[in-house]
């Protein structure tokens, strides 16, 4: 099933979508929010194959992002061998893991402030998993896997001065600007996607910058999920970022962001996010 929100930021209806068409879900759920996820999935298919649903005309609409706030944003760094090396890393053995501010979300196509401090703006396209079930402590990449209740395209911007040359060591401050997390179009249920093999690019003004696939990852989806699950608990709605792969501003090999840019992030399978740089005035 393919999940998305559509409308003017903070009043997006949840819908299905089938084809070019989307299936208002209000009947079912408020919202595409933790409780819908865990408790709303199959009812939700049930009646949209039974044609209960009623259509909603799309034209114009706003797609926001396709997870109402989550209340946890957690990433992983450098779980593609190619981006650590490009980042002068070796190989993590063990999953590194930042946090981003659940305030940085945004629509997929929204414009993304540049902040008038900003110097290094850098993007990532990731596989971002959504949490369907509470997971804690899990004993198996089985139970993992199980707890994903499905997946989106993320963009994690990342202001490389903030991050590495001011961080004191720790890089969330180079990962919380507002808008920095744009998530969409859609939401993807988990048994529609082979999280394992999935294609993902990025271009900045139609210049392709990153091309790889998810079967490059050093932790899969699954690993991620139960790795983290010992350390702290993840909740229905919850969001993982999965990491990016290499061909970022970071390697020296392109330039970062400036204000006007247009970035463009795809995963095959799940959909295309453009979104527009734009500078906010000084303080």
């Amino acid at each position: 099933m393919r999940l998305a929100r559509l409308g003017a930021a903070g009043e997006e209806v949840p819908v299905a979508l089938v084809d070019e068409r989307a299936y208002d879900l209000r009947s079912i759920a408020a919202d595409i929010d933790g409780t819908f996820l865990e408790h709303g999935l199959d009812r939700a298919r049930a009646a949209l194959e039974a044609g209960e649903l009623p259509e909603l005309p799309r034209d114009g609409l706003r797609v926001g992002a396709p997870v109402a706030r989550p209340g946890a944003v957690v990433c992983v760094g450098m779980n593609y061998a190619a981006h650590a090396a490009e980042s002068g890393s070796e190989p993590p053995t063990q999953p590194v893991i930042f946090l981003k501010h659940p305030n940085t979300v945004g629509g997929p196509d929204d414009d993304v402030p540049l902040a008038a401090h900003a110097q290094k703006m850098d993007w990532e396209v990731e596989l971002a998993l959504v949490i369907g079930r509470p997971a804690w402590n899990l004993g198996s990449r089985e139970e993992a896997a199980a707890c994903i209740a499905g997946a989106t395209v993320a963009d994690d911007l990342s202001e490389r001065t903030w991050q590495l040359e001011v961080s004191g060591g720790q890089w969330s401050k180079g990962k919380c600007a507002p808008g920095s997390t744009p998530l969409g179009p859609e939401l993807v249920t988990a048994d529609e996607l082979d999280l394992g093999d999935l294609r993902l690019t990025s271009r900045v003004n139609g210049e392709p910058r990153q091309d790889s696939s998810t079967a490059d990852l050093i932790f899969d989806a699954a690993t991620v999920v139960q790795d983290l699950s010992r350390y702290m608990r993840l909740d229905p709605g919850d969001v993982v970022l999965t990491g990016t792969p290499e061909g970022v501003a970071l390697s020296g090999r392109f330039p970062y962001l400036v204000d006007g840019d247009v970035v463009e992030v795809a995963i095959e399978g799940i959909g295309t996010q453009r979104h527009r740089m734009v500078a906010e005035a000084s303080a």
